[in-house]
């Protein structure tokens, strides 16, 4: 690994220059360090579309039953997450799919192609075409987690198994404080939207002057806590369709999957110091 200071060649796991001593980041955690201000830029991006499914006017005839509605959305969101756990399994960082492709470039690339499912599956009116959207959102991220995962220690490292306790644990919690307490999730979209903003803008002016960013991973972690149970929340009022469904599942899997990265590296950094 080439020093970025002195352009020293020193071994790839090392975490320090051996003549000028600065800190050495491996592509991953170059690509682990750029996600940090980028992976939470989608929600923003739908704010305009869940107003507008929140106003939409539908068929009564595309209209499902509360309990169909939900068992769509369970089984959207599970077939995201399993697609995430099969890359993580079998796939790994994304220099096994692209070697040759530098950190920045394939964070623009899921950026964009992540932008494009989520246009697909919140404006289109086909349930099958925004069941692809979504797909085009899991599978780039799915290889920014396994990206992350591997540079961790993998799926069956511990850091990667109590990140993944973790989530579990407040996936559950904001589910039944939605469930006890709904109305507290009613009015926090736009606190939370203002939040996000101005998290995402100071982890790039962070990452643009190379500063360590621990603590913004906490403050994210809560964030992305609060929009889980605000998504959760939103899902039960739209118009009960397929399409509202699969858009809602998009939601809530963003969140924990945001929520995951963030605890992952909270874990993952702790370890190291």
């Amino acid at each position: 690994m080439k020093c970025p200071n002195c352009q020293t060649e020193n071994e790839n796991n090392a975490q320090y220059c051996t003549a000028c001593g600065a800190r050495l980041e491996n592509d991953s955690q170059q690509l682990a360090g750029g996600l940090k201000a980028v992976t939470g830029g989608s929600l923003v991006f739908g704010k305009k579309a869940r107003e507008a499914r929140m106003r939409e006017i539908v068929d009564p005839s595309q209209e499902i039953s509360v309990q169909a509605y939900n068992g769509v959305i369970g089984i959207v969101l599970l077939w995201g997450l399993v697609i995430n756990y099969l890359l993580c399994k079998n796939v790994g960082s994304y220099t096994n799919i692209f070697p040759n492709m530098s950190p920045l470039a394939f964070v623009i690339a899921y950026v964009v192609v992540a932008a494009i499912g989520i246009g697909i599956t919140v404006k289109s009116q086909n349930p099958f075409v925004s069941f692809l959207g979504y797909n085009l959102v899991v599978v780039p991220f799915g290889i920014v987690i396994a990206t992350l995962v591997e540079t961790y220690g993998g799926v069956d490292s511990a850091p990667v198994t109590q990140a993944f306790l973790y989530t579990v644990l407040i996936a559950v919690a904001m589910v039944a404080t939605v469930v006890v307490f709904p109305r507290a999730f009613e009015k926090m979209g736009r606190a939370l939207g203002v939040a996000l903003l101005a998290l995402i803008l100071c982890e790039v002016i962070l990452l643009i002057f190379r500063v360590p960013q621990i603590w913004t991973s906490w403050l994210a972690a809560g964030l992305f806590s609060l929009y889980l149970g605000y998504d959760i929340y939103r899902s039960q009022q739209y118009p009960k369709t397929i399409k509202n469904a699969v858009a809602s599942a998009l939601d809530i899997y963003m969140d924990l999957a945001n929520l995951f990265v963030r605890i992952l590296q909270i874990i993952g950094n702790s370890k190291d110091n």
